[in-house]
C-alpha cells in the first residue's frame, strides 16, 4: 500500500507582512498628526505613486500621465486652501487639459482610451486624497482619520486571516478567487471593532456614532478592494507594483482607503461631527 502523502503547508508570509507595514504605519501616522500642509505633500506623494502604477499597468492606451498627476496634487492643495467648489474646478479643468496633451503628441492611437484612462485615474485616486484632507480638516479630523485608517487596515488583516482561516464560500469568484464570504465577515467585525474600540477613548465620539462610522467604513473598504481587483483581473495583473513586498504597490495597500476615507467624512458630517 501506497504511503499516504502528508499535505504541503503553506508557508506563511505573515513576519515580512508585518516587516513591510511599519515604515507605511510610521508615514501614515507622522503626515496624519502633522496636518495641513505636511499631510498634503504626503497625500501627493502616495497618490502620485499609485497614479504612476495604475497608468503603468495601463499603458497601453497610453494615459496622459502628467496631467493625471498635476490633477491629483491640484485636488489635494484645492481641498487645504480651498474647498469643494475649488477641487472641482480643478477637476474640471483636467477635461480640456487631458484632451491638449493628448492632441500634443506625435502619435495619436486610442487618443481617446488615453483620456478616458487618465481621467479615470484622476476621480479614482485623486477625489479619495481630497477627501482625505477634508476629514483631517474637520474640527476632530485627526482622530476621524486615524480611526477610519485603522478600521480599514485592521479590518483588512482580520478578512486575510479570517479567510485564511475559515473561508470556504467565495465571495466573487470571477473578480478576486481568494476572497470569501468569511472573510469579508470578519474584516467587517474587525474594522467595526477597531472603529468602536478607538471611540472608548474620545469622549467627543460616542459610542452610537463610533459604531455607525464603524460600520459603514468597514463596509466600504472592502468594496474598494474588489474595485481594484476587477481591473487587475481585466488586465491580467496579480499587483500594481511590489514598493511594499508582500502587499504589493501602493495602490494595493491604498485601494480600501480610497473609499473608505470618503465614507467617514460624509458620514461624520451627516451625524454632526463636522
Amino acid at each position: 500500500m501506497a504511503a499516504r502523502r502528508e499535505p504541503r503547508r503553506r508557508s506563511s508570509d505573515t513576519p515580512s507582512r508585518v516587516l513591510y507595514a511599519l515604515p507605511a504605519i510610521a508615514f501614515a501616522l507622522f503626515i496624519v498628526i502633522s496636518g495641513g500642509l505636511v499631510l498634503a505633500l504626503g497625500l501627493i506623494v502616495l497618490g502620485v505613486t499609485a497614479l504612476h502604477e495604475l497608468y503603468s499597468i495601463m499603458r497601453r492606451v497610453r494615459p496622459v500621465d502628467v496631467v493625471g498627476f498635476l490633477a491629483l496634487a491640484g485636488m489635494v492643495l484645492a481641498a487645504l486652501y480651498g474647498g469643494d467648489r475649488q477641487v472641482l474646478l480643478v477637476l474640471v479643468c483636467a477635461f480640456p487639459v487631458a484632451f491638449v496633451g493628448t492632441l500634443l503628441r506625435p502619435r495619436r492611437q486610442n487618443a481617446s482610451w488615453a483620456v478616458a484612462v487618465t481621467l479615470f485615474g484622476a476621480l479614482w485616486i485623486g477625489l479619495a486624497m481630497a477627501h482625505a484632507v477634508f476629514l483631517r480638516e474637520l474640527p476632530e479630523g485627526q482622530g476621524l482619520l486615524l480611526d477610519a485608517l485603522a478600521a480599514t487596515f485592521i479590518g483588512d488583516s482580520f478578512a486575510y486571516f479570517g479567510g485564511r482561516l475559515y473561508g470556504r464560500r467565495p465571495l466573487a469568484p470571477d473578480i478576486s478567487p481568494n476572497k470569501t464570504l468569511e472573510g469579508l465577515i470578519a474584516g467587517v467585525i474587525g474594522g467595526t471593532a477597531a472603529f468602536w474600540c478607538a471611540g472608548l477613548y474620545q469622549d467627543w465620539l460616542s459610542h452610537g456614532d463610533a459604531l455607525i462610522l464603524g460600520v459603514l467604513v468597514a463596509i466600504a473598504a472592502p468594496l474598494g478592494d474588489l474595485f481594484e481587483s476587477l481591473f487587475k483581473r481585466d488586465l491580467d495583473v496579480k499587483d500594481t507594483g511590489g514598493l511594499f513586498g508582500p502587499h504589493g504597490g501602493v495602490l494595493d495597500r491604498l485601494d480600501g482607503v480610497l473609499f473608505s476615507v470618503p465614507m467617514a467624512f460624509y458620514v461624520a458630517v451627516a451625524l454632526g461631527l463636522g
